[in-house]
């Protein structure tokens, strides 16, 4: 097995905020052979790495034993920033400009940035405005087709209390005219959000400014089908054979928006025995990645 080098790793955003990030590395006879292998920036969700299991706390360590290099970071929506720290989608887009930064800094000519379920939206909308020449590619996992319409949907489903346009209207009311500079803002909860009972496992909660950049009908950079025909370079998804969140539909046809932009380029892998983290079955999860990232140039 290779030694690994493992360290905890700070650096800022553009705009001043502190990315906190696990540079897992294998030991290389030389800087050259280290620089030009496979690196994969990893971007979660609202959870960060210590406050979940499955993708973002077992994958890097995988990757690592298959000789994969990995950058799992913290961006501000970790930690349930959509509560505790107003984090904002469109800007967290500067947390993963500053982790390819970093990595270009240290060297690195290879970089792939993985993006699971919301840090899927979130890195597909980073790549659809940048792209360095040693970001190789991207893998999407869990990607929702929009995470407007999904949320709406699915509160619909379950009769939440309140409803998606009751939301909206708060919101509206609330943040005024002007959401991004308003300086109103509380937190509520979405009960029967993720199934039919109060209890707290079918609950969420959000700030109204955080949802209105996520989840609002205003949301254009989170419904990922309208930006994803921008992205020139290679994509891999990947999803649980047993999605219960993103269905099946959803990647197959954000995969006809990227050909009929003209990117070939496309692959899609169905992870058998695994639900919306397809670190449930990290065998066929770490093999579709791997070799995957090992053929891209």
């Amino acid at each position: 097995m290779n030694r690994s080098h493992k360290k905890l790793v700070y650096f800022k955003s553009k705009d001043g905020f502190e990315v906190s990030a696990i540079l897992t590395i294998s030991k290389k006879r030389n800087d050259n052979e280290l620089y030009s292998s496979p690196i994969i920036i990893q971007v979660h969700g609202v959870l960060g790495n210590f406050l979940t299991r499955g993708t973002p706390r077992l994958l890097p360590p995988a990757l690592f034993d298959v000789g994969v290099h990995s950058l799992s970071i913290n961006t501000r929506m970790a930690f349930m920033g959509q509560i505790m720290e107003s984090a904002i989608f469109d800007e967290t887009i500067n947390d993963i400009d500053a982790a390819v930064k970093y990595l270009e800094k240290l060297g690195f000519q290879r970089i792939f940035i993985l993006g699971y379920s919301l840090g899927a939206n979130l890195v597909a909308y980073y790549t659809s405005l940048k792209n360095s020449n040693n970001t190789k590619g991207i893998i999407l996992e869990g990607c929702s087709y929009s995470l407007p319409e999904s949320q709406k949907a699915r509160l619909e489903k379950w009769e939440s209390i309140p409803n998606y346009e009751d939301i909206y209207e708060s919101a509206k009311h609330l943040l005024g005219s002007d959401p991004q500079k308003s300086k109103n803002d509380k937190i509520f909860v979405v009960y029967r959000a993720w199934g039919p009972t109060f209890n707290p496992i079918d609950c969420e909660m959000f700030s109204y400014k955080t949802w209105w950049f996520m989840r609002s009908p205003e949301a254009d950079n989170a419904k990922t089908y309208k930006l994803i025909d921008k992205i020139k370079i290679p994509i891999l998804f990947i999803n649980g054979k047993n999605d219960n969140i993103v269905e099946a539909w959803e990647p197959k046809e954000l995969k006809k928006i990227l050909t009929r932009s003209g990117n070939n380029n496309i692959k899609m892998r169905l992870i058998p025995d695994a639900k919306h983290d397809c670190m449930e079955n990290p065998k066929a999860t770490i093999a579709a990645i791997s070799n995957w990232v090992r053929k891209i140039r």
